[in-house]
């Protein structure tokens, strides 16, 4: 009986309210605190400043505690509010998470072609001794030793 015993709110109404809004729902557990999905919703948490979500959930928390101390009937815009920062700190982690794998995928394709190049590098060194070995050899058979 969503929406029936007038301004009063239950908290199922809510996290109803935040399914809706949301889209996806993280608080039922059926959700995966994954990476945005959109390229919309990556650029808005790219543009997330770290150092202030925790000023943010600090403010919005208080701000929550006051309201509900004081029975103000708007606590429930503060909880989506206090939700949504928390959100967006979520994502802001996945994401970061998503970006250090992809750095540490990159660093191991850039380790194996350094080892690649060491190797060459060391066969071509190789190579050239060898090479130079057979040049002396060769000069010391045409030049017989002065003396």
């Amino acid at each position: 009986m969503r929406g029936v015993g007038g301004p009063l709110l239950t908290v199922s109404d809510l996290l109803s309210d935040l399914t809706v809004e949301g889209g996806d729902d993280h608080l039922d557990g059926g959700g995966d605190a994954s990476a945005p999905s959109s390229p919309l919703e990556a650029h808005q948490v790219e543009e997330a400043d770290p150092s202030e979500l925790q000023r943010l959930f600090a403010e919005d928390y208080d701000n929550l505690m006051k309201s509900l101390q004081e029975n103000d009937p708007s606590w429930p815009s503060l909880m989506l509010k206090l939700c949504r920062t928390l959100k967006t700190s979520d994502k802001l982690l996945s994401y970061a998470n998503m970006k250090a794998e992809q750095l540490l995928e990159k660093a191991e394709k850039l380790e194996h072609v350094l080892e690649r190049g060491d190797r060459e590098v060391g066969s071509i060194i190789e190579v050239l001794q060898s090479m130079q070995l057979t040049e002396d050899h060769q000069i010391s058979k045409t030049n017989p030793p002065s003396k």
